[in-house]
């Protein structure tokens, strides 16, 4: 691709983002409530705030766009268009607008600031970066500065359950990079742990607790899974580490079965989660468990198990030479006055998807505290520094034209 446009001012040197926007607009986002009612039966999904957000962009004179993934679940494009396409870079920005749920929380849809903090369910997780994202395009609209290329911001739900919105959005948009906006406390996120969950069932023979010829105990049968999963965590896992990650993990969940005190269970069936490192497969991981199972069948010949995977998702290893996490360093530095400092994830997040999808996507959010957790902020002033740096980072990756209005 032809080098990006560049006009007006040194790129990375952009107008000023307007705090007061996005305190405003973090505030009107965590008064929406949006919990995902996949993890949460009953919970408000991303409907309201979905519209919320397109009402805004639309504001702004965005193109944009509203797709159903699931019912009354939406995801909202809403794209800046570039006035050189041809030359200009195409920069995507996504998070997410679903929450986890708010049992423990006092107050969780109301928006408290605190000396410098704001308060509140999806404060950090992370509806202060939905903010600065559409801040930084707000900034660059006020002071009349077009980029060359276009500017995607991409609203999607599920994100903290199987990522459905993200999923759609990645086969079908193109881009030359992308930022995944989770808060990762103005460090630069280049890797991931990905995830692998799966049912393991163990097969038992119900009978009269008296009858112990008759029985078979498929809970205790369920013991001998949970030592080799114990053996696995301790003895082979530990020695597949990242430099940013550590290393790879598995743990139980949850376990069910039995019927009755006087009864054989004649089935019992475990969760696990397999915590997995950017290289390792879904494929490979599905291999490693189903030898698992089978080393124990080769010990008892009437040992009976199977596996299930009920959801997957990869890692990410982002290469640091790309053109958007070039832009995204520069950037940082310009408006911190420092070096940025490079990090990993060991949670999963959307940006694997959009990886998965050839496009080169890199992380970099706010800072703060209380994920999932009863008590949930985000530094307000970081939730500034953040959209400045993606104003300088849509600058300087796709070019940017001071005399289009």
């Amino acid at each position: 691709m032809t080098a990006p446009v560049t006009a007006g001012r040194v790129p990375g040197d952009g107008p000023a983002v307007d705090p007061e926007f996005i305190t405003d607009l973090l505030a009107s986002l965590v008064r929406i409530p949006s919990v995902n009612p996949t993890l949460v039966p009953g919970g408000a999904g991303e409907g309201a705030i979905a519209r919320h957000l397109a009402e805004v962009c639309r504001g702004l004179g965005l193109t944009v766009t509203v797709e159903e993934v699931a019912p009354g679940r939406p995801n909202v494009v809403a794209i800046l268009r570039g006035v050189d396409p041809a030359h200009g870079r195409r920069l995507l920005l996504n998070g997410h607008t679903d929450t986890v749920g708010v049992a423990g929380m006092r107050a969780p849809f109301v928006p408290e600031i605190r000396g410098a903090r704001m308060y509140g369910r999806g404060a950090v997780d992370m509806k202060a970066s939905l903010a600065a994202m559409v801040a930084a395009v707000s900034a660059l609209r006020a002071d009349g500065r077009a980029p060359a290329g276009d500017v995607i911001l991409t609203f999607a739900v599920d994100e903290e359950h199987l990522s459905l919105g993200t999923a759609a959005l990645a086969g079908r948009l193109h881009a030359d990079g992308a930022i995944v906006t989770e808060p990762t406390a103005l460090q630069i996120c280049v890797a991931h742990k990905g995830f692998l969950w799966a049912t393991i069932r163990t097969e038992g023979r119900a009978a009269h607790g008296s009858d112990h010829a008759a029985g078979i105990d498929a809970i205790a049968r369920m013991g001998r899974v949970l030592g080799a999963l114990e053996r696995l965590e301790r003895d082979v896992l530990p020695r597949r580490t990242h430099p940013l990650l550590g290393r790879a993990s598995v743990h139980a969940s949850a376990i069910h079965g039995g019927e009755g005190l006087s009864t054989y269970p004649p089935s019992c069936e475990l969760q696990v989660e397999r915590r997995t490192l950017p290289g390792e497969t879904e494929a490979a991981v599905r291999e490693e468990c189903e030898a698992l199972l089978e080393r124990l069948r080769e010990e008892d010949s009437t040992f009976r198990a199977s596996l299930e995977v009920t959801g997957a998702r990869p890692g990410l290893e982002a290469d640091r030479n790309a053109a958007v996490v070039t832009a995204l360093s520069q950037a940082c530095a310009a408006v911190r006055g420092e070096a940025p400092a490079y990090a990993g994830a060991a949670y999963w997040t959307d940006a694997a998807l959009l990886a998965g999808a050839g496009i080169p996507t890199v992380l970099f959010g706010p800072a703060g505290a209380g994920m999932h957790a009863d008590e949930e902020y985000v530094d307000l002033a970081s939730a500034v520094t953040c959209a400045q740096v993606l104003v300088g980072t849509i600058e300087r990756f796709c070019g940017v034209d001071a005399t289009a209005r």
